[in-house]
């Protein structure tokens, strides 16, 4: 199964998207599902459903770290480099979805909120909401930055 089509399935299970992108990259970053899980439980709805960074975007970044991030505060080398590839995936990510990241962007014209509380995953959800589409996006972006690592 293809990481994208993991991905866009655990986000239609009802994980959030930033869960869903980390955890069908299990394979990859040799982690047990359950510890992706919970690492990205933080980042789902633009991070806890404040509408910034999409979940899907910063679980990217997150495979991106776990696979070639830098490890040592003061090699500026591999720091510059790491932060050249995150730029790299974020502009492909805005290539392919309006030219931004943000989510209340990404959902500019869908009715959101910014309560804690999460939203009831529906098939009314399913239909308005472009997320999983968006899910998707950034498993293939990681794949083809894995193709070519």
């Amino acid at each position: 199964m293809l990481h994208s089509d993991k991905a866009v399935e655990l986000f239609v299970k009802g994980y959030n998207c930033s869960q869903a992108v980390l955890a069908a990259f299990c394979d990859e970053i040799k982690k047990k599902k359950k510890t992706a899980l919970k690492l990205a439980s933080s980042f789902g709805a633009g991070m806890g459903k404040m509408r910034e960074v999409c979940g899907a975007c910063s679980a990217m970044f997150m495979v991106a770290g776990l696979l070639d991030g830098y490890d040592s505060f003061d090699d500026i080398a591999a720091k510059t480099e790491h932060y050249a590839l995150v730029q790299s995936l974020a502009e492909k990510f805005k290539e392919h979805n309006g030219g931004t990241i943000i989510c209340r962007e990404l959902l500019k014209n869908i009715k959101t909120n910014t309560k804690p509380e999460p939203d009831k995953r529906t098939a009314e959800y399913y239909k308005n909401r472009p997320c999983a589409a968006f899910v998707k996006d950034a498993a293939e972006i990681l794949d083809e930055y894995l193709e070519k690592r």
